[in-house]
């Protein structure tokens, strides 16, 4: 959890930091283009939303499914880009930035793995804290 929520939060400022930049290399990828302005602010506020969202108990399972599915959609875009763009603008900021493409993508499916293990994880205590429950019921009511 606590990775996840580092990732997002480190991300989203260091996207915000150079902001001018990641707006222009948004620009030149051809998935995004014109609307760079638009998604230039949309991707650090959600990533911090989503911290957010991991952050409190109360919201963390949605928190993790969005984790999963922000980072399905980030490994789809690096994967096109390294399979079908030969000229690829790294819009990245921080230390992702010093990353090859190829292990930027090793980084994003683990990412995409430790979110997914969150939400399996959640889903087991959910159910041994259901299974607990009905054993402590009592038997005559």
């Amino acid at each position: 959890m606590a990775l996840l929520i580092l990732l997002f939060v480190y991300t989203g400022t260091s996207k915000l930091l150079d902001f001018a930049t990641f707006k222009f290399a948004l620009s030149r990828t051809p998935l995004v283009g014109t609307q760079a302005p638009v998604v230039a602010w949309i991707l650090p506020l959600t990533e911090f939303a989503i911290a957010l969202l991991l952050f409190f108990p109360r919201s963390r399972k949605l928190g993790l499914w969005a984790s999963l599915l922000i980072m399905i959609v980030f490994t789809g875009y690096l994967t096109y880009m390294i399979y079908f763009t030969p000229a690829r603008p790294c819009n990245c900021g921080g230390v992702l930035k010093q990353m090859t493409w190829k292990q930027h993508l090793v980084f994003n499916i683990f990412f995409t793995l430790l979110a997914l293990a969150g939400i399996w994880l959640s889903r087991r205590r959910q159910s041994t804290a259901t299974k607990n429950e009905q054993l402590e019921q009592p038997v005559f009511t």
